[in-house]
């Protein structure tokens, strides 16, 4: 039997189906070298060990830290056999292997993203004192899930946890909490704190938590977050974005909420402190109050005082006035009673009239003129006569 021939493009096809059936992913481990970015969506590198040079493609939307010769990576992808017959690993992930490439990495994401101002103090956030609901982004099996939830009921009660139950280490963790920040950020009832936690663990255990989608998201969210990521010496670039930063996830539940039994004691001493308060200010306003009362009692007293005096005096000059016009008055009296002719009638005297007129001088008076005689005690009437001697 004859061997089937085939072209060249129908061969490759064949491998690449092997390739597919046998290997439909691989995780090879290696270090970065020829890494290059074309178009600003493509990037080729290296991936080399002592003995050998494996070819990379993947594009630049799927790189999540940094990457630059040297770097020690562990890479997942397929293998495949290009139709320049370039035999090549299209990479559908990869993670940083070692500390040292992971610290670097970090160096170079973290200069990158300050440079954009996503680490600035400026925008940090208040948190709100009383939450009333919490989004919470941890592993639901983990033991910082359990310790967050233990801490949070023993310092506050009747807080609403909405928990986003994701992976914290492995390659789809940064896919994960960053959908679990994007489904926290869109709801129409939003929490009105964030928290992203994870326990301890080595650097490359907390590596999804340095990514730069992580970092983004953290930074975007519209609702404060606080981050608690491994132990207290431990850093990771979603600590450099969020509004504040705990050392651990237990300290994440005391950042968020308030301690009861404190706020308790808080409010007992405001309560003590302003009833003394209180006593001191009105003990200060009865005193105020009482020297106002004295001085207001000075000041009627020396009013009614002069008061008194004018009214005195006003009596003894009234009195004077009375005393003097009475004296008047009896002078005048007197005076009125020696010109009153009733008066001078009693001394004997009389007054003569004729035709109702007052008689002066007897030369006004004719013979035979009848004439009044008024006396002290009644009148008289008379006839004239001259004197014939």
């Amino acid at each position: 039997m004859e061997p089937q021939i085939i072209t060249v493009t129908e061969f490759v096809s064949i491998i690449n189906e092997t390739l597919k059936f046998a290997y439909p992913q691989v995780i090879v481990e290696g270090e970065v070298s020829s890494f290059k970015v074309n178009r600003g969506q493509y990037v080729f590198f290296d991936l080399k060990d002592q003995d050998n040079t494996l070819n990379c493609f993947m594009m630049l939307a799927q790189m999540k830290m940094p990457l630059e010769d040297g770097m020690k990576i562990r890479v997942t992808g397929s293998p495949k056999v290009t139709k320049f017959s370039k035999f090549s690993l299209t990479v559908r992930g990869y993670e940083l292997a070692g500390e040292g490439a992971l610290k670097r990495a970090m160096e170079l994401l973290k200069k990158k993203l300050e440079g954009e101002g996503l680490f600035d103090p400026a925008r940090k956030r208040p948190l709100p004192a009383y939450p009333r609901r919490i989004g919470l982004i941890a592993s639901a099996a983990s033991a910082a899930y359990a310790d967050f939830m233990k801490i949070l009921n023993a310092r506050w009660s009747g807080v609403e946890v909405l928990l986003a139950d994701v992976a914290v280490q492995g390659q789809q963790a940064p896919d994960e909490i960053v959908g679990a920040l994007q489904y926290f950020n869109q709801l129409p009832d939003p929490a009105d704190v964030l928290v992203l936690i994870r326990g301890g663990g080595s650097l490359e255990d907390l590596s999804a938590f340095s990514t730069e989608p992580v970092a983004r998201a953290v930074a975007a969210s519209r609702t404060p977050i606080i981050t608690g990521v491994g132990h207290e010496v431990d850093f990771s670039l979603a600590d450099y974005a969020a509004d504040l930063r705990a050392a651990t996830p237990s300290d994440a539940a005391r950042l968020a909420v308030p301690d009861r039994r404190e706020l308790r004691a808080h409010v007992e001493h405001l309560i003590s402190r302003n009833d003394s308060l209180l006593r001191a200010n009105l003990a200060d306003k009865r005193s105020r109050s009482d020297r106002l009362l004295s001085r207001l009692e000075a000041n009627l007293r020396r009013p009614r005082e002069h008061l008194e005096h004018l009214t005195r005096t006003l009596e003894l000059s009234a009195a004077h006035v009375l005393t003097d016009r009475q004296h008047r008055l009896q002078t005048l009296e007197r005076l009125l009673k020696s010109y009153d002719p009733r008066a001078v009638l009693e001394r004997g005297y009389a007054i003569v009239r004729r035709d109702h007129a007052v008689l002066r001088d007897p030369k006004d008076a004719s013979d035979g003129d009848v004439l009044s005689i008024q006396l002290a005690k009644g009148q008289l009437s008379a006839r004239t006569m001259r004197d014939t001697i």
